[in-house]
């Protein structure tokens, strides 16, 4: 089955912080390939640096490797948030993750989390009752 991730308005989805230390690959609709840089991302979405913007709205399939495996997906592009000289940084929401890389993304989302003690998304560490 296939994962639609819906964004909660009313709670934002954990945000990891890789600053560029994972890439990814991009295919858009036009069949136009980009390299980028993960600065961060979430279950819903992330944050690319890329080197020129892609069009607000356009559909792509974005590939990075995660120490769970490599993770496929459909995402839309939002608006770019900064430009530089040779970069921009935008972000993108996913729209469509297949089972098996929605379990690598989250396990990946999990472990990055538990190890900053941030990890509000795993059920695994609940307090014990009593405490």
């Amino acid at each position: 089955m296939t994962h639609f991730p819906q964004p909660n308005a009313n709670q934002r989805s954990p945000r990891v912080q890789l600053n560029g230390s994972v890439g990814a690959a991009v295919l858009a609709e036009s069949g136009e390939r980009a390299r980028a840089k993960l600065q961060s991302i979430s279950i819903t979405g992330g944050l690319l640096q890329l080197q020129h913007e892609l069009s607000a709205g356009d559909f792509v399939e974005i590939a990075f490797h995660t120490r769970s495996g490599a993770v496929h997906g459909m995402a839309e592009m939002l608006p770019p948030m900064r430009k530089f000289q040779s970069a921009c940084l935008q972000p993108f929401r996913f729209i469509a993750l297949g089972d098996e890389d929605h379990r690598k993304l989250r396990m990946a989302l999990d472990s990055a989390l538990d190890r900053s003690f941030l990890d509000p998304v795993s059920d695994r560490l609940k307090t014990p009752p009593g405490l």
